[in-house]
């Protein structure tokens, strides 16, 4: 059993899955960088120095200056801003994965088939796909004019 593992876990799609999975979660936490600490923080100047990540509805009716304090003190509250920029690190991911599957889709799109070659059809059998040049049909033997 121990074998089977093993080989199982060797193969390449595993390697490759797993190789993946750990350039995915490394590109989640850029997005997530650049959302909080590069588009966020602008976007909180122009409406008026708001932080989203500590935008928050305080569900317990006890009065709390910061999303920080409502948590310490065990306070049922619903952090929208958090959400907010979860929904924008999604946004940006998605979007960067479009652009990446286009990408791919195109280089590794498939080529065309060559044209199949002239021929011509028989006028006895009607069957067709007989070379050019060729003098009898290769279904019914009938003599044709070669071309």
């Amino acid at each position: 059993m121990l074998k089977e593992f093993k080989e199982f876990a060797m193969r390449g799609n595993v390697i490759d899955m797993a190789v993946g999975i750990i350039i995915g979660a490394s590109f989640g936490r850029i997005v997530s960088s650049v959302v909080n600490d590069i588009i966020m923080p602008p976007i909180g100047l122009v409406l008026g120095h708001v932080d989203f990540s500590s935008l928050f509805i305080n569900l317990s009716g006890t009065h709390y200056d910061s999303l920080a304090d409502a948590k310490k003190a065990g306070a049922a509250v619903v952090s929208y801003g958090a959400f907010l920029n979860t929904v924008i690190d999604f946004v940006i991911v998605a979007f960067v994965v479009f652009l990446l599957v286009k990408q791919l889709n195109r280089v590794l799109k498939p080529q065309p088939e060559p044209p199949a070659p002239p021929s011509k059809e028989c006028p006895y059998c009607i069957s067709g796909g007989i070379a050019l040049k060729a003098t009898r049909c290769p279904h019914c033997a009938a003599e044709l004019k070669a071309v």
